[in-house]
């Protein structure tokens, strides 16, 4: 049998039998088309269950210069079809039965706006708006969407991926309520509390209403399509530069700073779990590492330091 044949096999499985988010299963062929390119033109291409071992450790030292993160995910896609052959083939053994593989990842804090530094972002983007007065050009409509896009990702601490793929079902420009699918196609319910996210989100619809079907992507692009992430990841670059801010700032950037400043407002990291749709309090939590305000303010007005009256300090 060879990779090609495995492949095939498993990929059908993770679409059909396991129904597997469209997302996986772009990562599980790119991952194993890589694997398969490897391995092209050798034996363990044509006799892929006799695979040994050491094909997959040169492999493994072949990926080594990636990001750790990148690593386990390809490492971890292999195996998921190394199992799926051992599972369906009764004398296959899969060779990473006999191998450990640590791969540590670095642990890096998020990186996080100030409330000036959203601001500043903000005032840009309302004051290009608010300077074009051609309500009928394109670049005005794109101006709203791009305002609404930015408020929801603040406003919200929704994924970037998560905006692209809202529906027009999905909110409720009424009452500000919007349904998301997350990952694991796991759905919540989020609230637009802000009278001024909520006003141009429904500027946005009112400019693109002819455009934007009942059940068609509610952020909508020229071509009436779903707006890329990468497009909003272009945007948000484009803003950060006119905001005048050296800072290294994505969508995701955002969602940290969402998690964070709601710390800062004592809000309960149980309700912060909930908003951003983590399925467990554990990545939450990283979050209580970067909230260096709230740190600053604790640490000088709850340290019992600040009681001590030493000799010769008065």
């Amino acid at each position: 049998m060879s990779v090609n044949e495995v492949m095939k096999n498993f990929l059908f499985h993770c679409q059909f039998e396991k129904n597997l988010n469209p997302k996986t299963l772009k990562a599980y062929d790119t991952d194993l088309k890589q694997f398969a390119a490897y391995i092209k033109d050798t034996e363990d291409e044509l006799n892929f269950k006799c695979m040994s071992k050491g094909t997959l450790k040169n492999y493994l030292q072949e990926i080594s210069h990636l990001k750790a993160k990148t690593v386990k995910r390809k490492i971890a896609s292999l195996k998921a079809m190394l199992n799926f052959l051992e599972y369906e083939d009764d004398d296959y053994i899969n060779p990473f039965r006999k191998m450990k593989i640590r791969l540590k990842e670095p642990s890096l804090l998020p990186s996080v706006m100030t409330l000036s530094e959203v601001k500043k972002i903000l005032n840009i983007m309302y004051k290009e708006l608010s300077n074009n007065q051609n309500m009928d050009s394109y670049t005005y409509k794109a101006q709203t969407r791009n305002l609404a896009i930015v408020e929801i990702l603040f406003s919200t601490g929704m994924r970037v991926s998560e905006v692209c793929n809202l529906k027009f079902e999905d909110i409720n420009l009424k009452n500000g309520v919007i349904k998301v699918f997350g990952k694991g196609s796991k759905e919540r319910i989020i609230q637009i509390c802000q009278h001024e996210t909520l006003l141009i989100i429904r500027t946005y619809y009112q400019c693109y209403k002819q455009e934007i079907k009942s059940e068609s992507s509610f952020f909508i692009n020229r071509l009436g399509q779903c707006v890329s992430t990468q497009s909003v990841r272009l945007m948000i670059k484009s803003y950060v530069k006119k905001a005048g801010l050296s800072k290294r700032i994505t969508p995701h950037t955002f969602r940290h700073t969402f998690a964070t400043l709601l710390l800062e407002e004592d809000v309960d990291i149980k309700y912060i779990q909930n908003m951003l749709g983590h399925s467990s309090i554990a990545i939450t939590q990283i979050y209580t590492h970067v909230n260096v305000s709230k740190q600053k303010k604790i640490l000088a007005t709850k340290h019992p330091r600040r009681k001590l009256q030493l000799r010769g300090n008065n």
